[in-house]
């Protein structure tokens, strides 16, 4: 059974250890390994800062009552867009829990949440080497939008914009 919840200061251990899975196995061909080494390094501690108890936006997704996977739905960063859109901010899966739908499930949450809060949009940012992420968010109904940044993650990488209709 799945569950997704928002997160409490007690989960924050839990999901600095599946953002850290997560980055080994989505990026190990895409971001160079010290890049990695060195973010999963720093994640303990953000996510002890990041969850709250004030926390509204960052979610754990437990398969039969054990942390699987984070997600973090938030109002989107750009300026570009109006007050209709929503933001998947995060969505990892730990490997061991990949290709089981739980990322379908999640994002089935997602949907509800940004409509729940009026949105009827979303938008997700994916980096453009990640073929994985990009089929998935795809199959989901996403598609770019035409905009597009460069980021750095040990090297140069370009993200795009993926948007979908509620």
């Amino acid at each position: 059974m799945i569950h997704i919840r928002l997160a409490l200061p007690a989960d924050a251990p839990d999901m600095a250890e599946i953002h850290m899975r997560s980055w080994e196995a989505a990026y190990k061909d895409i971001i160079p390994a010290d890049y990695i080494r060195e973010k999963n390094a720093t994640r303990p501690a953000l996510w002890e800062s990041l969850i709250t108890e004030d926390n509204m936006i960052y979610h754990i997704i437990e398969k039969d009552g054990q942390p699987v996977g984070l997600l973090c739905i938030a109002p989107p960063q750009e300026d570009d867009l109006d007050e209709s859109f929503h933001e998947l901010q995060g969505l990892y899966l730990h490997p061991d829990y990949y290709r089981q739908g739980i990322g379908t499930l999640a994002m089935a949450f997602a949907y509800e949440n940004a409509r729940a809060s009026a949105k009827t949009n979303m938008i997700v940012w994916a980096l453009a080497e990640n073929i994985d992420a990009l089929r998935f968010y795809e199959a989901c109904g996403f598609k770019p939008d035409g905009k597009q940044q460069t980021r750095d993650y040990g090297r140069e990488h370009i993200v795009i914009r993926m948007r979908k209709n509620l």
